[in-house]
């Protein structure tokens, strides 16, 4: 009988399992579809925008026999996904080199800016949720909630304007561009990481604190921790072992689109300060219609999003305490 029902709860924990990557999935599928026609709505092409518009209109003819965009646009998207799947994205019109090389080249520098903003963000929102949490309605409370509404009012091109103003040309502590040097990566120059890091950081800490502090404050309300310390729990303990768990759980799915959006290539602070990551290659190929670029970058954008949203999901009932104690 205990076997039987162990075997039953394991095929109710694994239904979630599947059914979350299902939908993952479908969604990945539903994006694709979005960008190629996006792509394809949009005006002119990658044949005109190569040869421009003094072109004759038998050589554009002839470049968009050459690059395939005279065949049927759902023949070509399937074309195109069959490829993507297997991690092949084509290459690029502008440059012809592989769009892989391309994002390679471009997405480890967002990578280490994104978990650079990453690393900084969640102890700030944790820390300083928990600790305004725990003491709702106080003085110290109050002055972190309004910080966090004053950050979360400021355009994050304003805040890194400001940023720049002071500490790239007021103070020159900073440089103001985070430009690299030929065969340079962002971690040989770490102080062109400052000012991008604190811009990415002031966008996503408010929303972020205020979740945490919210939940804290209704955990440590609940009969569960009155319970532990009526029992003599240290508050320490409670604070971590009890208050913090339940406090994230509502944090968590929007902490995990936080980093999805860090780790994914911040636009407007590359492109404020020059930071040649994903978000830049991102512009550049929009502005030269490099369709294959624009459509691996956003499809690789969307999947980033889509594993930070799968793997919340999953650890929202691991910091449940009531599913947390029944296991």
């Amino acid at each position: 009988m205990r076997s039987q029902q162990s075997r039953v709860g394991r095929r109710s924990r694994s239904r979630p399992w599947s059914a979350r990557s299902a939908g993952a999935l479908l969604v990945l599928f539903a994006v694709s579809v979005l960008v190629f026609a996006a792509t394809e709505a949009a005006p002119g092409d990658a044949a005109t925008a190569r040869l421009g518009p003094q072109a004759s209109a038998e050589s554009v003819a002839e470049l968009r026999t050459q690059l395939g965009l005279d065949r049927p646009a759902p023949l070509r998207y399937l074309d195109w996904l069959g490829h993507a799947v297997r991690g092949d994205f084509g290459a690029s019109y502008a440059s012809g080199r592989p769009v892989g090389e391309l994002i390679a080249d471009r997405f480890g520098n967002s990578l280490v800016l994104g978990l650079a903003a990453t690393a900084v963000l969640v102890p700030l929102a944790v820390g300083l949720g928990l600790w305004a949490g725990l003491r709702a309605g106080r003085r110290g409370d109050r002055i972190v909630s309004g910080t966090a509404l004053g950050m979360a009012a400021v355009p994050e091109f304003v805040t890194g304007a400001l940023l720049m103003a002071v500490f790239a040309a007021g103070l020159g502590w900073l440089p103001a561009v985070s430009l690299l040097g030929a065969g340079q990566g962002p971690l040989d120059e770490p102080s062109v990481l400052v000012l991008p890091v604190l811009t990415l950081v002031s966008v996503c800490l408010a929303q972020n604190l205020r979740l945490v502090r919210a939940g804290v404050a209704e955990a440590a309300r609940s009969p569960a921790v009155e319970a532990a310390r009526l029992n003599g729990v240290p508050e320490g303990r409670v604070a971590l072992r009890y208050v913090l768990p339940a406090g994230l759980g509502p944090a968590v799915p929007v902490l995990a689109r936080s980093t999805a959006y860090l780790l994914g290539g911040a636009l407007v602070a590359e492109s404020l300060f020059g930071y040649p990551g994903i978000a830049a290659l991102l512009v550049d190929a929009t502005a030269a219609r490099d369709v294959p670029v624009v459509q691996a970058v956003a499809l690789l954008g969307a999947a980033v999003a889509v594993t930070a949203n799968l793997v919340a999901d999953l650890a929202v009932p691991l910091l449940d305490p009531v599913q947390r104690w029944a296991r």
